[in-house]
């Protein structure tokens, strides 16, 4: 009697931590965001419009463990993350965990645009997991920065094409037009802030941050989102 041998089953791919920061400034009406234009070469996001970000390293786990946060501050990220992964090792480490995630974002804000941002202008916005079945998969943490006067980001990543200010309005009206791509967490993300109207408003939301979970069929389509992944904001 023969066997078939029993089908292997896939390497589960880790789940890397990963932070992205939504630098904005106030315009004539509303607000503006700096975004990336990926290239079309990259491994990850290819041609996608981003927002400066990348992967947590140890590098910033270091910083966390060195650095004199604020307590206030960090207390306030600890709460904000409550629901995420910066729980998942117990209350004990979770300021470590969230001081973490605010390192990767403010060192990748300014490896990505030379800007240095004060710990105090990051702020807790959304938690996206990418779903099972794909090639890599991220935790990723999204901040939110209103800019200061003289707080200029400039484009020096060789990650993007280009880098550069624009209204949430004409972003996505570029969307529609097919111009550019967005990946669901960075569409669900503006939109989200959007809705508030104002940096005033988005600064003060205290939302509870719940992490989601998106479609695996879709979670990194450059489709307009679905109403179904909208989360309240208060």
């Amino acid at each position: 009697m023969t066997t078939s041998p029993i089908p292997a089953t896939p390497a589960e791919v880790p789940i890397r931590k990963a932070a992205s920061v939504l630098l904005l400034r106030q315009a004539a009406a509303g607000f503006e965001v700096f975004v990336q234009h990926r290239v079309n070469t990259m491994d990850f996001a290819a041609g996608m419009v981003v927002y400066p970000g990348g992967r947590v390293d140890l590098q910033d786990g270091q910083a966390a463990g060195e650095a004199e946060l604020d307590p206030l501050v960090l207390s306030d990220h600890v709460q904000r993350w409550a629901h995420t992964s910066v729980l998942a090792e117990g209350p004990e480490r979770a300021p470590h965990l969230a001081g973490e995630v605010l390192f990767a974002a403010r060192r990748e804000v300014f490896e990505e645009t030379g800007l240095l941002l004060d710990p105090g202008q990051l702020h807790p916005w959304a938690n996206w997991v990418t779903p099972a079945g794909f090639p890599r998969r991220f935790d990723t943490y999204f901040f939110v920065a209103a800019l200061r006067a003289g707080q200029e980001p400039v484009h020096q990543t060789t990650e993007a094409v280009i880098s550069k200010w624009t209204s949430p309005e004409a972003l996505f009206a570029a969307l529609e037009r097919g111009e550019v791509k967005m990946m669901r967490p960075t569409q669900r993300t503006l939109l989200d802030a959007m809705e508030l109207g104002s940096i005033e408003r988005i600064l003060s939301s205290k939302t509870v941050i719940s992490p989601v979970h998106p479609n695996p069929e879709d979670s990194q389509s450059s489709n307009p989102v679905r109403d179904s992944e909208r989360q309240p904001r208060s």
